[in-house]
């Protein structure tokens, strides 16, 4: 029996192509096959960075008595969660609704007519910590098919019905208001870890959406609580061990309270609205640190994650090998005591152990630890520090470097996009703006067809076959209007209008309600639908933050309604689950503020005074606030239209809720006008 991934696009699903599991693809052939062979349908689904998806596969899917195993009694389905989010959202809602909990890799078996009826994720090999073995499960299931079948098609059946039946309690399509975003702020402050910064306990993960609440929270009512709880998490973080100390960029998320022992796995998202927090951040307060962390974080992206066709990779891995063969998590990153003397010296090992933290007994596994900056580090000759840093970096280069995942994800270089273009703005990087440039670029190039639907993925300049979800659709607008606001170039306004169209008429239904995918996507056994912020902003608050965005810069009503609709699920759930719906929360702040409608106009996008006007108005920390640049006449965005310079001067025009200011050529009166 062959196995049918070698030709697939995915670097996960290329992984397993070599297997001697007779993989197939998803697709409806592997369910005909199923039908027509009469076997139950394993589906094994994972990601390329997920540490516990290569140990199954080591251990399970490469060895050869498993395989007969599974190839004569079982079709066997592998999908790359972040190819197809859709199949992996439904599953995933029944494999939690049976068993409470869920991860990956998840492990579900199906009748050809793809119905659930077993769960799992990770399976050892042998029995071990009350698990059964994957042999055993194969056997348990094999027999069931075989021996109960009615029992299977029941229990398949009512699972089906029991998901197809699940309704999200969409409360209203009204917006929240004060009442509701103040209780959001009560509820974060109630999760709120004062000792270590963030929410909860461990494993603890980077909330950047209700960072980006907190932080717009303050801008609009001055809630000092806010700013400090966004302030403190941002610094904790920062100092911490799951973010680079000598390269920049966060890992996944940390194991441990204190952001000490991190999950090492770098993905683009995470990095993309952390890069976009620290420097709204900076925005905000002034932070060295935020201004350091945004800058070296986006050029991490940069760096680390671009493609050769300009887009941006999906992650690093966490494992990597450890100079013996051995593929070890963190590997990559940590050290001992004895390791930083080896490449620095007596003297400026024992200071480097100082300063990041690195003991004899070691933060991490086998004596090594993870660098950090304790909180009393002290002070330090910042010159020898660079100098510790720059040649710690060079050593650790040479070391076997983790694996990157080449997948390009629309969604996430979307957030990439955003985050860039701002970052580069606010710092005069335009080396960065451009790196947001050029993805924007590839995704109309390569992910946007004739009719401006989007593909969800690409790899090596080869467009894969799956269709864009609504978060790719939003964060992708989300993108471009952040680049229409920095460079004022209205081509992206317009890239952006053509797939928020796509939202209003394939994602939203009557109610105002959003779904995942799209009316005419592939029909699975459930339409997904979520509108809670996990890991991302979900396609639904995104969304609304963009269709929010676009009115504001055209006046287009049907956007604005539509984003009005949207954010009655945050007044339902904002109160009550703010740590998952952040970005739905700072969506609301926006649209509260109304949001701003900022026209900056000069004899030319090149004048001086234009364009210190121009980066005032993208500085400025109203909520939401949209930006247009352009010359004065210009038809390039709808904003600028009848803005005329005044007595000769460039001058900014700030517009709320169908008012306007008087318009200024001073940056200091921009800069209030902005402001609380």
């Amino acid at each position: 029996m062959p196995n049918r991934l070698a030709h697939e696009t995915s670097p996960y699903l290329l992984q397993h192509a070599d297997n001697p599991v007779a993989w197939w693809p998803w697709s409806a052939e592997a369910f005909e096959e199923a039908r027509r062979a009469n076997k139950p349908v394993l589906l094994s689904v994972g990601y390329s960075s997920c540490h516990w998806c290569h140990v199954m596969a080591h251990e399970s899917f490469e060895d050869q008595p498993t395989a007969d195993y599974l190839n004569e009694h079982f079709v066997s389905v592998k999908v790359d969660r972040e190819e197809r989010p859709d199949v992996d959202a439904v599953y995933m809602e029944a494999v939690q609704a049976a068993t409470g909990q869920g991860g990956w890799p998840m492990t579900v078996f199906l009748t050809p007519d793809a119905e659930p009826f077993y769960f799992g994720t990770y399976f050892p090999p042998a029995p071990r910590h009350g698990m059964p073995s994957f042999r055993q499960v194969l056997e348990g299931v094999r027999s069931a098919w075989t021996d109960r079948r009615d029992e299977v098609a029941e229990v398949a059946g009512k699972i089906t019905r029991d998901l197809s039946q699940r309704e999200i309690d969409y409360g209203s399509t009204e917006a929240p208001g004060e009442e509701e975003l103040s209780g959001a702020l009560l509820g974060l402050t109630r999760e709120y870890d004062p000792q270590r910064g963030g929410f909860g306990g461990a494993p603890k993960f980077p909330p950047s959406m209700a960072l980006e609440f907190l932080l717009r929270h303050h801008a609009r009512t001055g809630a000092e609580g806010a700013l400090e709880m966004a302030r403190d998490t941002c610094e904790r973080m920062a100092r911490g061990g799951i973010y680079d100390q000598l390269a920049g960029g966060f890992a996944r998320y940390s194991v441990d309270r204190e952001w000490t022992v991190p999950h090492f796995e770098k993905m683009l998202y995470d990095n993309a609205l952390l890069c976009r927090v620290y420097a709204h951040l900076w925005r905000s307060t002034g932070s060295d640190l935020a201004r350091r962390v945004a800058v070296e974080t986006a050029d991490f992206l940069v760096r680390e994650l671009r493609t050769t066709e300009g887009g941006f990779a999906s992650a690093l891995d966490a494992d990597s090998d450890d100079g013996t063969g051995k593929h070890v998590e963190g590997a990559y990153y940590v050290w001992t005591p004895a390791q930083l003397t080896e490449v620095l010296g007596e003297e400026d090992g024992g200071l480097a152990a100082q300063y990041f933290g690195v003991t004899a007994d070691g933060t991490f596994e086998e004596g090594q630890s993870v660098l950090q900056l304790p909180q009393d580090e002290g002070v330090f000759d910042a010159d020898r520090i660079a100098s510790i840093k720059s040649r710690l970096l060079e050593a650790r280069s040479q070391r076997p470097a983790p694996g990157r995942d080449d997948k390009v994800v629309a969604a996430w270089n979307g957030l990439a996009i955003a985050a860039l273009a701002e970052t580069g703005a606010y710092f005069d990087r335009p080396d960065l703006v451009e790196a947001a440039v050029s993805a924007a670029d590839l995704l109309v190039r390569l992910h946007l067809d004739e009719h401006a639907k989007l593909a969800r993925t690409s790899k090596d300049g080869q467009v894969g076959g799956n269709a864009g979800v609504l978060e790719d659709y939003a964060d992708v607008a989300e993108g471009f209007l952040a680049l229409a606001s920095v460079t004022g170039e209205g081509v992206w306004l317009e890239f952006a209008g053509f797939l928020l169209d796509h939202v209003l008429t394939g994602f939203v239904d009557e109610s105002g309600a959003l779904y995942d995918t799209a009316s005419d996507a592939e029909q699975l056994i459930r339409r997904p639908q979520d509108p809670t912020d996990n890991a991302t902003p979900s396609g639904w608050t995104a969304a609304a933050g963009a269709l929010l965005s676009y009115a504001a810069q055209t006046g287009a009503e049907p956007h604005r309604t539509a984003a009005e609709r949207a954010l009655g699920v945050v007044k339902a759930l904002g109160p009550r689950v703010p740590r998952f719906i952040g970005w739905g929360l700072a969506v609301a702040e926006a649209y509260l503020d109304g949001p701003r409608e900022v026209a900056v106009v000069g004899p030319s996008l090149d004048d001086e005074a234009a364009k210190a006007l121009h980066r005032t108005a993208l500085l400025g920390t109203a909520p939401g606030a949209v930006v247009a640049f352009g010359a004065a006449g210009s038809d390039e965005l709808p904003l600028l239209a009848d803005r005329p310079l005044v007595d000769g001067e460039p001058a900014a025009y700030v517009c709320r809720n169908f008012t306007c200011d008087a318009p200024t050529t001073d940056q200091e009166r921009l800069r209030t006008a902005l402001s609380r």
